[in-house]
């Protein structure tokens, strides 16, 4: 019966809808197929409903390749659609598909890619490179608080291990420290900093502090956990030397819409940035450690012309500290905007580069939702 579904419904009625050109047609077909991804619970129905929308395609992707599956490369370049409210729709569906309990659509989507760890420079380890290590610092990173971009980050603002762990949700005993893994609280405060401190506004407005992100971020990640239980993933990244680093690293179609989105994100509508940031947190609570790595490890060495959504995030603050020197009063424009967006202020005046001022709330608040995935997802590895 799943079979007839997906031949005479699905690939009979939904593809033609869905591969159409008008902007009306796309936004109805995939509001529809947003529908039913939500709806189905069967798990036969829910292979078959995968294959149609993603293909059977396990291998890394190429460049050259990303067309072999049709729908899949329609939908996922709708995710960056001229139309705004296509784009949501879309990232809509793929958000709720990556929460269904099926292993082949995140190992299509994102894994397969990321299987062979070629986004990481190798360095054989020296012994300096251990003393490094243990010292809390990955050998050959860069170093955070040497770089121009992290001024702010001083022990003033940033958080300790200890402050950290008091705002956490309840953790294990305590644990020895992780072999050769960045320590926790530089990778918090690596993304806690990434905002200079002129763009900051939650600290101005009540109830907007990290406390809310840790636990959303601890009861989505238990949740996450029981989704992949069954699919056996590996506790701790393949061995670098058994990994095949010479092959070019692409990181997939839809890893690449997303990042290209997020680079946007001081010039895209807030309502597109929210959808955006929502489905890469989505993909960074999964408890894959090659996802954990690529996504949430701000110290890992990577190779040349690759990116990393933590390098992505670098360049936007780049570019939003050259733009803050331009815009008079920056910083009481960005909390006005902030107190309208939770409706504290009442709708005034429009105010100047109000889509830079969105974006800005946007990633700042972005950055401790990253902060406080790592965290809970690093204590609950450390669990004994």
């Amino acid at each position: 019966m799943a079979r007839s579904v997906r031949e005479r419904f699905f690939v009979g009625v939904m593809e033609p809808q869905l591969m159409q050109t008008s902007e009306i047609g796309i936004l109805t077909s995939t509001a529809l197929l947003h529908r039913i991804v939500r709806q189905v619970t069967s798990d036969v129905l829910l292979q078959e409903m995968v294959g149609f929308i993603l293909g059977g395609h396990r291998e890394p992707e190429t460049l050259t390749d990303i067309n072999r599956h049709p729908l899949r490369h329609r939908l996922i370049e709708h995710c960056d659609h001229i139309s705004d409210e296509i784009s949501i729709m879309t990232l809509r569906m793929f958000e709720h598909l990556l929460q269904k309990p099926n292993e082949h659509i995140l190992y299509n989507l994102v894994l397969r890619n990321l299987e062979e760890r070629n986004y990481t420079e190798y360095k054989p380890p020296c012994q300096e490179d251990k003393d490094v290590v243990e010292n809390g610092q990955i050998a050959g990173a860069v170093d955070l608080e040497e770089d121009p971009l992290f001024a702010d980050l001083s022990p003033d603002n940033t958080l300790s291990n200890q402050e950290w762990l008091s705002a956490s949700p309840p953790i294990s005993p305590e644990h020895p420290k992780n072999d050769g893994k960045t320590e926790v609280h530089k990778i918090v405060n690596s993304f806690l900093c990434l905002v200079p401190e002129e763009a900051k506004s939650s600290y101005h407005v009540e109830g907007t502090g990290y406390d809310t992100y840790l636990r959303d971020a601890h009861r989505q990640f238990r949740d996450y956990c029981a989704i992949c239980l069954r699919w056996e993933w590996p506790g701790s990244p393949k061995s670098l030397e058994k990994c095949n680093l010479e092959a070019s690293f692409f990181e997939g179609h839809f890893l690449k819409i997303l990042f290209d989105r997020m680079g946007r994100i001081l010039d895209q509508p807030y309502d597109v940035n929210l959808q955006v940031t929502s489905v890469l947190s989505k993909l960074s609570l999964f408890p894959h450690p090659h996802i954990h790595e690529y996504l949430l490890d701000p110290y890992v060495n990577l190779a040349s012309g690759c990116r990393s959504l933590f390098s992505v995030i670098v360049r936007v603050v780049g570019d939003l500290m050259v733009r803050i020197q331009r815009i008079p009063d920056f910083t009481p424009k960005l909390l006005l905007v902030r107190k309208r967006l939770l409706g504290l202020e009442p709708e005034g005046p429009i105010i100047d580069h109000m889509t830079l001022l969105e974006g800005v709330i946007v990633l700042e608040e972005f950055c401790k939702e990253l902060a406080a995935i790592a965290f809970v997802k690093y204590h609950a590895s450390s669990t004994p």
